[in-house]
């Protein structure tokens, strides 16, 4: 890939490690929506509720859960249960397209929520099936926005390993005041529909993520969690470096080394990046 001097952007970065935020789902690890790119399969993952309620002790926890044929995920329903347990714990919530009545309940107990931000009907369609547009997440975003604090999630190479919104969805976000985006990467996964599929060509995330630092040159970005492995990882990775990205999740080892050597000034988070 071809080298590029760092962009005008800022020098300190964070690599964050988050096993302090526990993953903890509202629901059972069954979703009704079954997108192409996940099927469920993270939902095994995270701990349930009322298991986490009288067991785990972490400092911040990721609440999420299945999403119901509307797109929405319904941490609303659970607000007693979230609020009897916070004692001080802070809550990043991922709750998909949620109405006015919802965000209200929600804003009593977030403090962050992470919104997946798509920007393409055809990409909608595709992996969700859900029937609802881009006008239906741009409404939401906004909607948030003036409740919570929000931290648009733009997947790059959604629909099954195409770039096929994302430049959209990083216009709109400039258009409606984003204060800060993170960035995932489609990852194939056995079980589900687009598991036969690839992951985004490194040169046009890398590409993809330039766009993002030149067009927003002062806010955070975000590397999230969720990104192909191995040598796609690594590379991704010092690329973010390059270019000034904010943090970075789980960083590859090359990455960390770059930023050393490039004289970063460099922070260890152990939650969630948005946090």
């Amino acid at each position: 890939m071809e080298r590029v001097d760092r962009l005008p952007a800022s020098d300190n970065i964070r690599f964050c490690y988050p096993q302090k935020t526990k993953p903890v789902r509202v629901t059972s690890a069954s979703c009704q929506l079954n997108c192409a790119h996940c099927g469920g399969h993270y939902l095994r993952h995270m701990q349930p509720l009322a298991q986490a309620a009288v067991s785990d002790f972490s400092p911040s926890w990721l609440v999420s859960g299945s999403c119901l044929p509307d797109g929405s995920v319904p941490v609303a329903e659970y607000l007693d249960e979230l609020a009897a347990v916070k004692r001080g714990r802070r809550y990043n919530l991922h709750v998909g397209l949620v109405d006015e009545a919802e965000i209200d309940k929600l804003a009593l107990i977030a403090d962050c929520v992470s919104f997946d931000f798509v920007s393409d009907d055809a990409t909608i369609r595709q992996v969700y099936g859900h029937g609802r547009t881009v006008e239906d997440y741009v409404r939401c975003y906004q909607a948030l926005q003036r409740k919570v604090r929000v931290v648009p999630h733009i997947c790059i190479g959604l629909k099954g390993g195409e770039i096929s919104g994302e430049y959209q969805a990083l216009e709109l976000l400039q258009q409606l005041g984003a204060q800060a985006v993170t960035f995932i990467v489609f990852m194939p996964t056995r079980g589900t529909r687009f598991a036969d599929r690839k992951p985004p060509g490194i040169l046009a995330v890398a590409q993809l993520l330039t766009y993002a630092r030149l067009n927003f040159p002062n806010i955070p970005l975000h590397l999230g969690c969720m990104r192909p492995g191995g040598r796609y990882r690594e590379e991704i990775d010092k690329w973010a470096v390059r270019i000034g990205f904010n943090s970075i999740v789980n960083p590859a080892p090359a990455a960390v080394a770059l930023a050393e050597k490039l004289g970063s000034t460099i922070t260890r988070g152990e939650e969630c990046c948005v946090l």
